[in-house]
């Protein structure tokens, strides 16, 4: 599946091969091949190393340290990094609060965090979910209460992945309980290191603590964190999450998955025939092929517009949903061309370590992959939600 690049463009992409051939640790490569969990180190190295090459910050201004390519360079660049089995970049401070503070945060405050996102100094997750409050989001409860030059925050966030390793939290929380739901929300940045943080983790069907809970009770926190104007966080949570949701389409990794796909059916048999011959099968393999590259065009429109300083409106929930769905199906592909070798038997088999196709094939991380991303079509605003958000844009006015 290739789009029509120009010479240019295909300069760029041996120079990102390159660079991956030359940084990318092949034990760490392998390790994401095989969906096993990376360390809070392994991600750690991958950052810096993109950030020593001035690549970290792809969709950021260069102003504020980042490479300003344009859509098609972004495009390039994940495509390769997922092919090559390079870690995720973890995406809260990048891609979700740089944006924000680029766009709301005032001088002081982008002179400040903006450079430590980039040097790791800070790792950010995000305080959205509660319980009763996830694709809800503006039922949330967890409150700040100004006392002086802070806020006093209490209440509770779910979910918050890697939380577990982050040192700061970009938190919605309530400031006016008297307000409509989203008039009396702010947009504020905790230190998780302050007394009355407490993170809990959440274990997952495979052992692992992804996801936690975080806790804060009577936690303070300067009125210089907030972000924007305090009662207008809406503004600022709606941006991010339209960040958010054009990210969770993962044309790469889904482009690399597809890729696995194939791999596996040429090794597992149907009716001894190998399963890529299987009409069935290649129908679906084609057809997902088909949308996908029908959504990497539509993904290159979009980060297009976004780059120009249009921030994506309701294009980011039909990547959303979009994007899922072709994910989650090229996970149940994979799932069915590894066949018997696809079934989870403990940890040692989620954790990648269930291999009983040959090299390079190894089916150890599909049964990984398949249960984990159940919850693409969840997170981030649920697809059904963001189809109300969808036919809601195409009512028109009166309606």
């Amino acid at each position: 599946m290739d789009l029509n690049y120009s010479e240019h463009e295909e300069n760029f992409r041996s120079e990102v091969r390159g660079f991956l051939a030359a940084e990318l640790d092949p034990a760490l490569a392998e390790n994401v091949r095989l969906g096993k969990q990376l360390s809070k180190q392994d991600h750690e190295g991958w950052h810096a190393k993109l950030n020593a090459r001035g690549w970290l910050a792809p969709n950021w201004p260069e102003e504020h340290g980042g490479a300003a390519w344009d859509a098609v360079r972004r495009h390039i660049f994940e495509e390769e990094c997922a092919l090559a089995h390079a870690p995720r970049v973890v995406p809260f401070g990048l891609s979700m609060l740089g944006p924000v503070l680029q766009k709301f945060g005032s001088p002081e405050q982008q002179a400040f965090w903006l450079p430590r996102i980039l040097s790791g100094e800070d790792w950010w997750c995000q305080g959205y979910s509660e319980p009763g409050a996830g694709s809800d989001l503006a039922s949330l409860r967890t409150t700040a209460e100004r006392d002086g030059d802070r806020y006093i925050v209490n209440g509770q966030k779910t979910w918050t992945t890697l939380g577990q390793h982050a040192n700061m939290i970009f938190c919605l929380v309530r400031t006016d309980r008297s307000a409509k739901q989203q008039e009396g929300i702010s947009f504020l940045l905790i230190d998780m290191n302050s007394p009355g943080v407490e993170v809990r983790p959440i274990v997952l069907l495979d052992g692992s603590a992804e996801v936690n809970e975080v806790w804060f009770r009577d936690v303070g926190v300067p009125v210089e964190n907030l972000v924007g104007e305090e009662n207008k966080g809406w503004t600022c949570a709606k941006f991010l999450l339209t960040h958010e949701r054009t990210n969770i389409a993962g044309v790469g990794f889904s482009k690399a998955g597809l890729e696995a796909v194939k791999r596996i059916a040429r090794h597992s048999r149907s009716g001894g025939r190998p399963l890529s011959e299987n009409p069935h099968f290649a129908a679906r393999v084609a057809q997902a092929e088909i949308d996908l590259m029908a959504m990497a065009t539509t993904s290159l429109r979009i980060v297009s517009r976004a780059a120009a300083g249009q921030a994506p409106g309701v294009e980011s929930s039909m990547l959303k949903v979009q994007g899922t769905i072709i994910r989650q199906e090229i996970n149940d592909l994979a799932r069915r061309a590894a066949g018997v070798y696809a079934m989870p038997f403990g940890s040692e088999a989620l954790d990648g370590s269930n291999s009983g196709l040959p090299d390079p094939v190894d089916a150890g991380p599909v049964a990984a992959q398949y249960f984990n991303n159940r919850k693409l079509s969840i997170f981030g605003g649920s697809n059904e939600i963001q189809r109300q958000i969808i036919a809601k844009s195409l009512e028109g006015p009166g309606q």
